[in-house]
Order: C-alpha cells, then structure tokens, then sequence
C-alpha cells in the first residue's frame, strides 16, 4: 500500500490486482516496472492524492475464480480503512484486469458493496491471450527432459483459462481448453461484467490493425545443435496444416506441428511478449545454438484488450479498431497505443489517460 502524498492513511484509493505467472507475487518487481519505466505511474498517483494498493496472490498461476477471492478481501479492506467516501478505482494488469472483472461482478450479484466508480484493465485478455502452438508443443517436448517449468507455466488453471487456444499434449489438437470454457461459463453467471462502475481499458497495441512486423510462415526461432539440431519455429499462418514448428534432437523426432484456419496471430497488432525469446535465452543457457530471427510476437491482441472482437478470424483480427464505432467494445471508454509495444508496459500516453479519468 501507497500512501498519497503527505497523507498517512488511506484516502482515495485505486486497487491494482497483480498479472500472470508462475508463483507468488513479486510487489517489488511489479513497483519497479510501474515507476521506473517509460512513466512514474506511482508517483503521479500518489501526487494526485491517491493511495495505491497493488494486489498479489500466493499463486498467480491458480484459478482466476480463486484469485478473485484475494481481490475481493482487498476491496473490502481497503473500503474499511479507507478515511475519506471517495469511490474506488479497481482493476489489473493482464490477468489481474480479469481476476478484478470477476471480482466486482460476483461482488454485484452477492449485494456486495465494493464502492468501485471505475474499473480498468491494463492489456487484459478479454477475448483471450496467444500462446504459440509450436512453443505450447516444445513445452511438452522439453519436460521430457525432466524439466517442466515451461510445461507448468501453460498449463496452470489461470493460463488455461486465459489462452485462446491451448495444446493438452505433444501429439494434441490445440483447442479451447474446458477451464476456459468453465470460467467463461461462471464470469457469464455473474453477468460477464460488473455493471455499477465505469468500464475502462486499455490496450499496449495499435489500434489501426498494423501489425507487428513477424511475417506469417517466416522462421522465428531454430536451433543448430548439440541438443535440438533440426528444431525450427515458424510465424502463425492461415490455411489448412499449417507448418508452425519442427521439433527433433536427441529427445526424438522430428515432430512436426501444425494448425487449421487460424488467423496470423503471431503477427496482430496488440501487446507483445517475448515469446520467442523466453526460450531462445533459456536454450542458449545450456549451450544449444539458437537463431531468434524474432524475439517477440502478439501476446494480448488489441481486439481483446478493447473488448471488440473474437480472435478467430483474420478479418477481425486485423480490425482497424480506431474506425470501428466505440460501442462495439464492451467497455465504455478505451485507448489503444500508438505502437505494439511490450505488454502492459506502462507508457506516459497511458498513465495519464488513466489518471485524468480517475473516479471524483
């Protein structure tokens, strides 16, 4: 907790739930990624007169319906500490966006009170997140190995439930996974939304359906040895059998994975995560010789961030959101960036959008 300048308790608070990953919360990590970026997020809060109040979990990987239960204490927490009758601002980063849309929904159907004027989401994958198939199948690949960290990070309850496809094993067929067909089945319980605050967010893509620049069916990552000689990864592309990976060496092979008719995820415009590169660094760490032709691809496409189209068609996919009328998103206000930049980072075109939109 964030005391605003020159205050000692909590007065006009904003509530930011934590994002994705592999166990607990790190609040120090997340601090430092808010105010010693592109834009003191924290400080221009706190000059404002607002208390922040980040959010963490004992396992971000764990059910975003479990997660919603921390949130939920921390609204009604900081409620009861709070020292002025200001409404609240709630939210989260990525996952963190939906464990606070879940949160405040299930608060509304409970006849809660969670005091909440606005809720916003940062990059939040309301449609779904990307994860490359080729890279979901490596994670298989390499827990053969006895390694599974990777394996462990795709296929935790919150990552399930927040990929748009997901590959269940080495010789799979990727689709939505049952958790995430279960937790859109219970966020629709509690209305899909919570329906008292102002709907906000925000997307780290473009908005005018330029994308990133990975080429569809372009190498993006292969390997020459002493390991995975043979192991190649190709850019998301559309059709029938689509090539998106090749994996062999001395863990067996070659395997070879493809897609039907999935649009060029790789490629949209949207938040990026270094995708690619996560397991470049961690290949060359044990003397495998990687080519990353790119490090990065989509993460969080902008139609999801925004609320305004699935991601199962190229069409809209490729959306240029800034032509589309605003009701069409789910949200009652957003901003798209004015570039694909990494996900969730908070740039000064964000962070003052969000301030000057802060609840009275």
């Amino acid at each position: 907790m964030y005391y605003a300048k020159g205050q000692q308790g909590v007065v006009r608070p904003v509530v930011l739930a934590d994002g994705f990953n592999l166990g607990p919360s790190d609040l120090d990590w997340l601090y430092d990624w808010l105010e010693n970026g592109r834009y003191p997020f924290i400080s221009q809060l706190r000059a404002r007169g607002r208390t922040l109040v980040l959010v963490g979990f004992d396992e971000r990987s764990e059910s975003i319906l479990t997660n919603a239960e921390a949130m939920t204490a921390a609204i009604l927490r900081t409620s009861a500490e709070q020292l002025d009758d200001a409404r609240l601002m709630v939210g989260g980063f990525s996952m963190g966006g939906i464990v606070a849309r879940y949160a405040l929904a299930k608060m509304e159907t409970q006849r809660m009170d969670h005091r909440a004027g606005v809720y916003v989401s940062f990059d939040s994958p309301h449609r779904g997140a990307w994860v490359p198939i080729g890279l979901q199948a490596f994670a298989h690949y390499l827990a053969k190995t006895g390694d599974d960290t990777y394996l462990r990070q795709i296929s935790s309850p919150a990552s399930q439930q927040m990929l748009w496809r997901y590959l269940d094993a080495l010789d799979g067929t990727p689709a939505e996974s049952p958790l995430r067909t279960g937790f859109k089945e219970q966020l629709q319980k509690v209305g899909g939304w919570p329906r008292i605050p102002r709907l906000m967010g925000v997307s780290s893509g473009r908005g005018d359906g330029v994308g990133n620049g990975v080429e569809a069916g372009k190498e993006t990552l292969s390997c020459s040895g002493p390991l995975f000689e043979g192991t190649r990864f190709l850019a998301q592309s559309q059709g029938k059998k689509a090539q998106v990976a090749v994996l062999d060496g001395v863990l067996g092979g070659p395997h070879t994975i493809t897609t039907d008719d999935f649009p060029e995820l790789d490629g949209a415009p949207g938040g990026t995560l270094e995708s690619f590169g996560i397991i470049a660094d961690a290949l060359t760490t044990v003397g495998e010789k990687v080519t990353a032709t790119h490090r990065s691809a989509c993460f969080v496409p902008s139609v999801s961030a925004v609320a305004v189209r699935d991601l199962d068609r190229q069409e809209d996919l490729y959306a240029n959101i800034d032509n589309l009328p605003p009701d069409e998103s789910e949200l009652d206000d957003y901003l798209l960036s004015a570039d694909n930049d990494p996900h969730t980072l908070m740039t000064p075109e964000i962070g003052e959008w969000v301030l000057d939109r802060l609840p009275d």
